[in-house]
């Protein structure tokens, strides 16, 4: 009996590759089209998700692999995503929703849907793999250079590893996927990329904290890092660590943002050397592997980050401090720092205050 495995499918490339390669390799595919935020209005050029074009883009693939669609609505559980955003942005962090919908949303809702299918496996069209560690299945870099995105997924329960399949994770690059697309006819073979986040059109997340009316937004001073004011801005949300432009203040050299105070709305400017971190502390701690009391790792602190050597405590089964080799810049809370060794990741956390680089 073939397995059957339930594959997201969101109207692009990736996941159509995704479910072609799995039928292709024989299993039982069935798809779904996930819809986080069915109430929005869509203009027709906008490159996010739920759009009544992605919607048909993922009903025409499936028809064109013969295998069975279904449609399965988020947009309540999606609002809780896009509510945590702005409270990150009026607590001064700097959010990361892709992450806190990977794990509360999408794989939540996927494995709901699964197990009611009797499907063993769920799929996604994400660049990165499940590998073996130590003999523990964990997540791993993907095969194509600059398309991993396996930071983004360090919040799902380890339990659910075991079920999870990553077609696309080890082809070498976008364009071997485009190619594949191609070969099977599947029209959204040439379809753009989505945006990172699918409610902010055009990265404009300041349009949605004005709709919210964002205490986030309301003016405030900006000084330098002995606390001498030396501007104003209007909205201490329109700003994040290590940002250098639009600050629309002149000191004479580069300076950089190194704080944000939402209790007073200050925003501080400092010279690079004080945008510098030796470590940080971190929260939400989800490790999917074991992990010992202390490590080393490679931990990356953004998505696009590229790693850092460091050693990592765990302080509880919560929290743990990270100590970087040699310091790094621009440690902002609200992101996530992700530890990885010998290409899989280990687990992570919200990264909540920087740590000097002297102690």
């Amino acid at each position: 009996m073939r397995e059957k495995v339930l594959v997201a499918v969101s109207g692009g490339v990736d996941s159509a590759v995704a479910a072609a390669l799995l039928s292709e390799a024989g299993f039982n595919v069935t798809t779904v089209f996930l819809c986080l935020q069915m109430d929005r209005a869509y203009d027709g050029n906008e490159r996010s998700c739920c759009s009544p074009q992605d919607a048909a883009d993922a009903r025409q693939i499936a028809s064109r692999l013969g295998v069975p669609f279904k449609t399965l609505s988020a947009a309540g559980d999606f609002a809780a995503i896009i509510d945590s955003f702005v409270e990150d942005y009026e607590n001064g962090r700097t959010p990361n929703p892709c992450i806190r919908c990977n794990e509360q949303v999408k794989f939540r809702r996927l494995f709901e849907l699964a197990d009611s299918l009797g499907a063993r496996y769920v799929a996604t069209g994400h660049y990165a793999r499940i590998a073996d560690y130590q003999g523990q299945p964990a997540i791993a870099v993907a095969q194509a250079a600059g398309k991993d995105q396996s930071y983004a997924l360090f919040r799902i329960p380890r339990q659910q590893l075991s079920r999870i399949l990553f077609p696309v994770g080890d082809l070498p690059s976008k364009q071997a996927v485009r190619e594949i697309a191609g070969r099977l006819g599947l029209e959204v073979h040439d379809k753009a990329d989505s945006q990172d986040i699918c409610f902010v059109p055009d990265g404009d997340y300041v349009s949605l904290l004005e709709t919210r009316g964002s205490r986030a937004l309301g003016p405030g001073n900006i000084v330098d890092s002995t606390g001498q004011v030396v501007g104003r801005h209007d909205g201490y949300g329109r700003f994040t660590i290590g940002q250098r432009r639009g600050t629309r203040v002149a000191m004479g050299r580069p300076m950089y943002v190194i704080g944000i105070d939402p209790a007073s709305a200050i925003v501080t400017l400092g010279p690079r050397e004080e945008l510098l971190a030796g470590g940080l502390t971190a929260g939400g701690a989800n490790w999917q592997v074991d992990v010992p009391e202390s490590f080393e790792a490679t931990v990356k602190i953004r998505y696009n980050h590229r790693g850092a050597p460091a050693a990592v405590r765990r302080t509880s089964d919560d929290t743990f401090d990270v100590r970087f080799r040699e310091p790094i810049e621009a440690v902002t809370p609200g992101q996530a720092a992700v530890a990885y060794a010998d290409g899989c990741l280990l687990g992570g956390g919200w990264i909540e205050r920087s740590l000097k680089c002297d102690g």
